[in-house]
């Protein structure tokens, strides 16, 4: 007979999400997920599969929670602009922290089709969040109306892939504040 599950699942996915985020799929161990999680191996086995699944079930939490503290951003401010500063601002605040769907994509591409549904699912989402909100920007005046609202979107998920990165490879807090300025210069 099977003993109880005797763990916090979402507290050992979160532990997960730290990891991977810092290490990615490849650099990540599984006695390094079995330390952080606070579990046995034959626990992470049992309730996560092999480090493939667990790192699919870690990959869409992390995407969900961001995507949820992205349009929280965004719903910040009196003004539709000021969501999106806010949300730029994020970005720029949490810049040095690896950003797991950032470095997902970063190791795999397009490689593997279970992450493309995942990573697209997210951008998807987050996209029309996006463009909604250039799109009430404009409405208020507050940015540029020949804008194309999917393509500011499109240029602000490039430009907060790029300040992530940028960051992770060592530049200084003023160096990210500057591109996160420029990001918001760029759609006026």
């Amino acid at each position: 007979m099977a003993r109880p599950r005797t763990f916090d699942v979402d507290a050992a996915l979160d532990a997960a999400i730290a990891v991977f985020r810092e290490h990615g799929y490849e650099g990540t161990s599984a006695q390094m997920l079995v330390s952080a999680m606070g579990i046995g191996r034959q626990s992470l086995y049992d309730t996560f599969g092999d480090k493939w699944q667990l790192y699919q079930q870690v990959l869409r939490r992390y995407l969900l929670a961001e995507g949820q503290a992205h349009r929280a951003a965004l719903r910040a401010g009196p003004r539709a602009v000021d969501g999106i500063a806010a949300m730029v601002e994020r970005v720029v605040r949490e810049a040095d922290v690896a950003c797991l769907g950032v470095g997902s994509i970063a190791e795999f591409g397009c490689s593997r089709r279970e992450l493309n549904a995942i990573n697209a699912a997210a951008d998807r989402a987050l996209r029309a969040a996006m463009a909604e909100q250039v799109q009430a920007a404009q409405q208020e005046g507050d940015l540029a109306e020949g804008l194309d609202p999917d393509a500011a979107a499109s240029y602000l998920i490039a430009s907060f892939a790029g300040i992530r990165l940028a960051a992770r490879g060592g530049a200084n807090a003023g160096h990210v504040q500057g591109l996160g300025d420029m990001v918001m210069r760029a759609l006026r």
